[in-house]
Parts: structure tokens; C-alpha cells; sequence
């Protein structure tokens, strides 16, 4: 064992392949048939045949060889990664591939998919890096709270870094690990909102994503005094960076793995790697500002995400500097509420002196003043059972962690 994963040296490693393509079935053979470690066990028929009692035993990987075009199929599929859960990890070969089944797939945590004709090196690099994954009772299951703005400046970052700083100060688990991500590499600030340095080196990973793993995650992680882990790289506010989407998801992939809570500050930009992301979380939030514009795009931003992504996807609106006045025109409590509806998650009070004190002193709100209403209403949204038993049993001596225990994968 190394770092609590299976050393493939010290045993054989056993791959089940379910396929109904005779093709398909000779390659696998050739490919996995001279290795002496590989103990190859091929299931004939489809998935919609072979899913009800289909056993994934003591398998490293399983290859399922699947007809993407065929509703069936796709169910049976679903089914079957909802029984064998993280592990073993699933590999999906299929003949035609789209965005659409990607998202998908993503959506079903397969840990990888590849298009046929499948060379055989490829197959085989593909089970070694998905058979090097924890297994279940080894890994954990990071939650995942996504942060998207509606819009520029709507204070995203700040509320992301107090959720950081709320899940891991007050969250249900013991001892908790929290990691905050920046994915806004043209214009992103957490590091600078927390006087950190940034030490993501996108350069080095975007080449060989597979070269990423915990030790040099380790390495580009930035370490707060508090105990959040932040993963940021320095701005490059003249490019306009697009990666391939494996070097997000090899990085959300690795970080989901060895924290407990994962925040993420999204880009208002969308790339090709976003649909990934928003699909592989837990929460998601769209902060939105208190203006008629503001409610306006947030509202268009859910239907777009929904449309493109699928029903199951409920992401909640938060409104950030909500000031409530009486006897005067403007926007109401009740108005927001009903532009929004059904999106509507909450809303942070407008605290512009602490918020300004904070960034500028590059220290967390709590720091600046100990349960401020920013504080107290966002963790209303992040953790409604805790914060319902009164913030003054909430709050614990500075540094110091709840005594009580309760994903992502984000794959």
C-alpha cells in the first residue's frame, strides 16, 4: 500500500469487461491476455441483459461496452453505478460520443469513458490510472458547495471564503478538511483576499494532467493559518485561458478525494470544463446583486443551467448586499422571492465596512468581527440545522473544531 491505495506490484489486478461486440471482445483478449498480473473475466450480452445480476466481485476495473443511442441501455447503466457505487471504478467504451453523453456520464461518476475503434495501450493506461483509486472504505466523499456569479463584482469570492471558513469551523463532522479552489485563473482573488501566495502551476500539470497527484497537490497547495487549504493559480489577467477539461476534472477529481468539503469559486465565464463541475456538485449557488438587472440574469442563468444540464439540477440563488428599507422605493424581500421563486436560496445582508476591512487586512470575516450578520445568514443557507440551534452554541474558540460527525467526486 502507498498512501492508503492498492500497490498494483504486490497483487494481480482483476478486470471484468461486459460486452455484447465479438470485436470488441477479441481485442480485449489480445490486450489483457499476455499480462500476467491481469486476471481477465469477459460477461457476454449488454448491459440491459447482464445488469441485474451482474457482479462486480473483487474487480480492480470494470469495462462496460455500452450503446450510447440505446435509452435502455443508458438505464441500465445508471442502475448498475448506482449499486457498485465509487468502487470498483467503471470504464464505458461506446462508438459515438457527444457532449451530451459526456455530461452525462460524468453525471453517473463513470471514472472513464473512451471511443471505439479502443487501441489497446489506451485501454490499458486508462484501467492503470482508474485502478489506482482508493477504495471505498479508504476514500472520501467530499461535498461539494459551488459559488457562480450572475454577474462581475457580486462579491462570489467572499462569500465562498466564508463558507470555507463555516464548514470547517462549524460543520457537522469531526475534524473536518476543507480545501477552497479558485477556478477563476484570469481573474481570480481568493489568494489575495487570504494574503496567500498562489501556488497552483497550471503550466506544469496542463501538459500531463496525469502527472497530478497527492504529493504534488500537496506541493501547490497554499496552507492558512485557520487550516483551509486553498488551490489558486497567479492571475494571468491577459489571457484568455482555456484548458482541456481533464486538467479540471484530474484536479476536482484529486481534491474531492482527500478533503471533506470542497468550495469552489467558479469564473463567471463558461468553459468547456463547466458543465463538469456544476454537475459534480453538491450545492450550487448563483450569488446575484440586489438590482431588477441583477435578479434578471441570475433568473435566466438557472433556466440555462437547467436546460442545458437536466432537471435534477436545483441551484439556488443567493442574494448578496440585500438591504431592507422601509418607507422607501426600491426592491423588496418579497418581490426577490417572487422573481425567483422556486430558485430562491436566501439572502446576505449589505456589511460593506466589514467586508472592505477584510480584504484589505487579507484575513477571513471572523477574524474582523465574531459572528457578524454576514456570517450568521450565510451559514443559515450552508448549514441551516447547525445554525438553527443558535449562534451562540455554535460558536467555538477560535481554531477550534466541532466535536460532532454527519462527495465528489467529481466525476
Amino acid at each position: 500500500m502507498l498512501d492508503g491505495r492498492p500497490n498494483p506490484a504486490a497483487s494481480s489486478v482483476r478486470v471484468i469487461v461486459l460486452t455484447a461486440d465479438p470485436a470488441f471482445e477479441q481485442s480485449v483478449r489480445a490486450t489483457f491476455g499476455s499480462a500476467a498480473r491481469v486476471e481477465l473475466t469477459v460477461v457476454q450480452g449488454t448491459v440491459v441483459d447482464q445488469e441485474p445480476a451482474f457482479d462486480a466481485g473483487n474487480a480492480s476495473v470494470v469495462i462496460v461496452d455500452l450503446n450510447a443511442g440505446n435509452g435502455d441501455e443508458m438505464a441500465a447503466l445508471q442502475r448498475l453505478m448506482g449499486r457498485i457505487g465509487r468502487w470498483p471504478p467503471v470504464i464505458v467504451v461506446t462508438e459515438a460520443f457527444s457532449a451530451d453523453l459526456a455530461r452525462r456520464l460524468v453525471h453517473m461518476r463513470v471514472a472513464d469513458f473512451l471511443v471505439k475503434p479502443v487501441n489497446g495501450v489506451d485501454l490499458v493506461r486508462a484501467c492503470a490510472r482508474v485502478a489506482q483509486g482508493e477504495r471505498d472504505d479508504e476514500v472520501k466523499e467530499a461535498e461539494i458547495y459551488t459559488f457562480l456569479p450572475s454577474a462581475g463584482g457580486v462579491g462570489v469570492t467572499t462569500l465562498a471564503i466564508q463558507t470555507a471558513m463555516t464548514l470547517l469551523n462549524g460543520g457537522p463532522r469531526r475534524s473536518v478538511t476543507t480545501c477552497l479552489v479558485d477556478l477563476d485563473f484570469q481573474h481570480g482573488a481568493c489568494a489575495d483576499y487570504l494574503d496567500l501566495e498562489p501556488r497552483l502551476d497550471l503550466s506544469e500539470i496542463e501538459p500531463r494532467p496525469e502527472r497530478l497527484d497527492r504529493q504534488l497537490l500537496e506541493v501547490m497547495t497554499s496552507r492558512h493559518s485557520t487550516g483551509l487549504s486553498v488551490i489558486a493559480a497567479p492571475n494571468r489577467p491577459a489571457e484568455m485561458r482555456s484548458f482541456d477539461p481533464s486538467v479540471v476534472t484530474r484536479l476536482l477529481d484529486l481534491v474531492s478525494t482527500h478533503f471533506d468539503y470542497v468550495v469552489i469559486d467558479m469564473p463567471r465565464t463558461w468553459f468547456s470544463w463547466t458543465d463538469n463541475v456544476l454537475l459534480g456538485s453538491n450545492k450550487l449557488f448563483i450569488v446575484s446583486e440586489m438590482t431588477v438587472p441583477g435578479l434578471r440574469h441570475a433568473k435566466q442563468l438557472v433556466g440555462a443551467i437547467v436546460e442545458r444540464l437536466g432537471p435534477e439540477m436545483h441551484p439556488k440563488v443567493i442574494v448578496n448586499r440585500f438591504e431592507q428599507r422601509m418607507f422607501t422605493p426600491g426592491l423588496r424581500r418579497a418581490d426577490i422571492e417572487q422573481a425567483l421563486g422556486p430558485a430562491f436560496g436566501g439572502t446576505i445582508p449589505n456589511n460593506y465596512r466589514l467586508v472592505r476591512e477584510a480584504i484589505d487586512r487579507g484575513i477571513p470575516l471572523e477574524e474582523v468581527k465574531r459572528g457578524s450578520n454576514v456570517a450568521v445568514e450565510l451559514k443559515k443557507l450552508i448549514l441551516p440545522e447547525s445554525a438553527s440551534k443558535g449562534d451562540a452554541k455554535a460558536e467555538l474558540p477560535k481554531g477550534e473544531k466541532k466535536k460532532e460527525w454527519s462527495l465528489f467526486g467529481a466525476r
